[in-house]
């Protein structure tokens, strides 16, 4: 894997300080940056899902990481994300190529897990930040 596929975007579970494979993340990977795409974010259960959406005017805010050891840890991670042949089909979330706009503007390709099942009537977190949603859950608008 070539090193500009060994960096992963995460918004949502994987980057509470209380979830063990948040910090098997940060046992296993290197804060990048902070960064967002475009793209709709909802209330899923206990966890958010997040979609890629062009043009939306919308974005998803979450940290970058190098992953230092892409086949490691992407296994471990693809397994707790429900990503791959040997979860239920279809996954609920697909690991994807998304561009990632860092707070200088710049921006990178990054993987990202995408939720994979229809969105019609689930909760929109609008703010697209789901750290924050956690602290004021008011901040919920209703699903379609």
């Amino acid at each position: 894997m070539d090193e500009r596929m060994s960096y992963l975007f995460v918004y949502g579970s994987l980057l509470n300080d209380d979830n063990e494979f948040a910090v098997y993340l940060k046992q296993n990977c290197t804060f990048y940056n902070k960064g967002k795409f475009e793209g709709k974010l909802y209330e899923i259960g206990l966890y958010p899902g997040a979609i890629a959406d062009t043009g939306c005017g919308l974005y998803v805010y979450g940290s970058i990481f190098f992953v230092d050891d892409p086949k490691v840890t992407f296994a471990v991670l693809d397994e707790y994300e429900g990503f791959g042949t040997d979860e239920p089909y279809p996954n609920e979330f697909i690991r994807q190529l998304v561009e990632i706009e860092m707070v200088n503007s710049t921006k990178m390709s990054c993987w990202v897990y995408l939720y994979n099942l229809p969105v019609k009537g689930l909760p929109e977190i609008t703010l697209g930040n789901y750290l924050l949603y956690k602290k004021s859950p008011d901040l919920l608008q209703p699903g379609d």
